[in-house]
């Protein structure tokens, strides 16, 4: 009789822990829109949400601390004048936040350290150069003040915030809407998918020539996502022919076949993969479904091993994902999603079962801490930096406010930066608010002055 071997694993025990009620955040109305994206995004300091709004687009940024119901006159971040579909913290700067929108522009926002206490609607900088929808925002892992937007109008630009200028703008390399846009661990690769079926993988410096691309990572006719894992190998999530919802892990130095092919089910949600480097494991969410799947990724085959699920009853309009240096690390928490519901967002924490209190050095190897490895100078020259590590042996304490550089000359004005070049002055804009005022004032005193004329010589 043959006897089954179970795989070793330490994280085959994980497990996902909804925070308690009073640990919840209530009341909130999440966005209607029905974009694949997260419309989430947090860090250690700050959670924010992509909500429903009249009259534009909005979204809201609370303290971690702030759980509970919200009060409905809580300020909102609003600037746009279109839906916001997707937003993203900086991450070397705790206090700083971008947002994509419905309306074609793209902008930055600093957030007070303690949160907002009045509405925000002036945003840091504004950068305007899509032509349609902009979908996608992700910034640099690795190089200070870079940010990457894409969208429908098929277009990837590379943004030097400091300066407000798109120094990298890929016109011709997407033939269509972009679906997903992700770094690799160094920020020296960028992966994309797109609605054409394609998988590109380059560098986008060398001025949009590809480097590995993939004509149908999967067959099915639903958007693509894809993310870099480590050994340079590639994670897809898909539908195939007969709308079964997959995931694949590709090698680029041999991508005819992939390494390993699983099909899941047949839900139509699009799967949002998110990878964590530290333990090679990966969590697959998707809109609409009421579970999270885990995978531990290896290397040798089969290359994807399942681990387990998380179950509930409600399902999910989105969800944003913990950077490793904001969990608890004396509960052995792994991850942590922050779970949309229609009108709440949900903390959920995934934990390694371990009996010992002391710290678990297996689990928290050094991971990247907010200090950025490159300028954006250097990373635009050419040059490439490992992230700059931090033990978690102590924990993390979030640091203050750190100054966001922007050239002086953007914070003169509106604030917006076209293709990068700041036009327009706020002052001369003034100035001639101020002269057809005046007009308008001496008109009508001209026209009262011949009015009494006439009364006087009748």
């Amino acid at each position: 009789m043959s006897r089954k071997v179970v795989r070793s694993s330490k994280f085959r025990h994980v497990y996902g822990q909804p925070a308690k009620a009073d640990q919840c955040y209530d009341d909130i109305r999440v966005s209607q829109m029905t974009w694949d994206g997260n419309f989430c995004s947090v860090n250690p300091k700050f959670l924010a949400i992509v909500v429903e709004a009249s009259g534009g687009g909005a979204f809201l940024v609370l303290p971690l601390a702030k759980t509970g119901r919200l009060d409905k006159s809580y300020p909102l971040v609003s600037g746009h004048t279109g839906p916001v579909l997707d937003v993203e913290w900086c991450p070397h700067n705790d206090n700083v936040i971008a947002s994509g929108s419905e309306d074609c522009s793209v902008m930055v926002w600093a957030v007070p350290e303690t949160g907002l206490i009045r509405s925000l609607n002036e945003p840091l900088v504004t950068l305007e150069g899509h032509c349609k929808r902009v979908g996608i925002v992700t910034w640099h892992p690795t190089a200070q003040n870079l940010l990457l937007s894409a969208g429908c109008d098929n277009v990837v630009k590379v943004w030097d915030v400091g300066v407000g200028q798109a120094p990298l703008s890929l016109d011709e390399l997407h033939p269509d809407a972009i679906y997903s846009a992700s770094w690799n661990q160094d920020g020296s690769l960028l992966c994309t998918t797109c609605r054409d079926k394609h998988l590109r993988l380059f560098d986008p410096r060398a001025g949009g020539t590809v480097a590995n691309e993939l004509p149908r990572p999967h067959e099915g006719l639903r958007p693509v996502r894809a993310l870099t894992v480590n050994d340079g190998k590639l994670l897809t999530t898909g539908f195939s022919r007969m709308s079964e919802r997959q995931v694949a892990l590709w090698d680029m130095r041999n991508p005819e076949e992939p390494l390993t092919l699983q099909e899941l089910d047949t839900s139509s949600g699009v799967l949002l993969p998110y990878y964590d480097p530290d333990t090679n494991v990966v969590y697959l969410t998707g809109k609409g479904d009421s579970s999270i799947r885990y995978f531990e990724l290896t290397g040798e085959a089969p290359f994807v091993h399942y681990l387990s699920m998380f179950s509930s009853k409600e399902s999910q309009r989105g969800g944003g994902w913990m950077p490793k240096r904001g969990l608890d690390v004396s509960k052995c928490e792994i991850a942590r999603f922050y779970k949309l519901h229609e009108r709440k967002c949900e903390p959920i924490g995934m934990t390694v079962p371990r009996k010992s209190d002391l710290f678990q050095e297996d689990l928290y190897p050094d991971t990247p801490g907010p200090d950025p490895a490159l300028t954006s100078e250097e990373w635009l020259s050419g040059k490439n930096g490992s992230p700059i590590l931090i033990s978690l042996k102590d924990g993390y304490t979030p640091q203050k406010t750190r100054e966001f550089k922007v050239n002086q000359t953007l914070l003169q004005g509106p604030k917006r930066c076209h293709e990068g070049t700041p036009h327009g002055n706020s002052t001369l804009d003034q100035l001639s608010e101020d002269l057809k005022r005046l007009q308008a004032t001496i008109s009508q005193q001209e026209e009262r002055i011949s009015e009494l004329e006439r009364i006087v010589k009748k």
